[in-house]
């Protein structure tokens, strides 16, 4: 066996989502459909850099509320597909409850590895907390979540070690990990490392599940019943071995496979969306 109880073929199976999920595409246009239609209500973002290079930039969605708190959302796409502009869908939501939304920018692979796009996606939450009263922000209520790949993004953020970046511990107040992968293990093992390029040093220093020590607040996880059985797999274990620090238990949302998932954070009155918000305190 490769990989508890699957072979090589059966490992390369549970790590492709598009096996499970054949009309994701059809989602994934929704993400930069229902974008382009908060666009439309909120306006166009307004566009900072937070690091040196062109691809670490971030959309904000401002709200009008003064001080106000500060939601993050990390997307998806498998850490070498989409972008910010398919990542707006769920800021009208964030905006009329009163709270900013970011969505953010980095580089993809194979133009960077994934340990420069962790560090990307930390630079920018450390951007976020020293900018935030430029833009109407609250430092001390910084909220991230991330979907898919996204999703163990998210889970890197909230293993950071922010005093290491002079900022302060809990920088991160919660975080939301929705249908990602915590330990890259079987990743690695698996055909998604051809272009991954895992090595044992860096499946052990940016798989989440190995660093909880450092988490300072709450984490929610949440998938689809419509995921792999190592997707689900994932989730459990990760919310099992969070302990205290877990928001809430699991969940599994009943009817949306692996695409759809994160379209709920755009619904203010239930699963991500009214999750995200109740860790907001709105």
């Amino acid at each position: 066996m490769t990989f508890l109880n699957y072979n090589q073929a059966e490992l390369d199976r549970q790590y492709d989502q598009r096996v499970w999920a054949p009309d994701g595409a059809v989602a994934i246009r929704r993400y930069t459909e229902e974008t382009d239609r908060v666009k439309k209500v909120l306006g166009e973002p307004k566009v900072f850099a937070y690091g040196p290079s062109p691809a670490e930039t971030l959309d904000l969605y401002p709200t009008k509320a003064a001080n106000a708190p500060i939601h993050v959302f990390i997307h998806g796409g498998a850490w070498r597909l989409l972008s910010k502009s398919d990542s707006g869908f769920a800021a009208e939501a964030f905006v009329n409850a009163g709270a900013h939304f970011i969505a953010l920018d980095f580089a993809l692979l194979p133009a960077v590895t994934l340990p420069e796009m962790v560090a990307q996606v930390r630079r920018a939450i450390g951007w976020i907390y020293r900018h935030a009263h430029e833009f109407g922000g609250d430092p001390a209520r910084i909220h991230v979540s991330g979907h898919s790949s996204g999703g163990h993004l998210a889970g890197c953020v909230a293993v950071t070690d922010w005093t290491a970046l002079d900022l302060p511990a809990d920088t991160v107040k919660s975080t939301i990990c929705a249908s990602g992968m915590y330990d890259l293990l079987p990743v690695r093992l698996s055909a998604r490392n051809e272009y991954v390029k895992l090595t044992l040093e860096t499946e052990h220093a940016l798989s989440p599940m190995r660093h909880l020590d450092k988490i300072s607040g709450p984490v929610f996880v949440a998938y689809g019943s419509g995921e792999s059985d190592e997707f689900k797999r994932q989730s459990r274990s990760f919310a099992a071995a969070l302990g205290g620090c877990l928001a809430a238990a699991p969940v599994e949302y009943e009817g949306f496979n692996h695409y759809e998932v994160v379209l709920t954070l755009a619904d203010p009155s239930a699963r991500l969306g009214r999750t995200a918000l109740d860790l907001m305190g709105l």
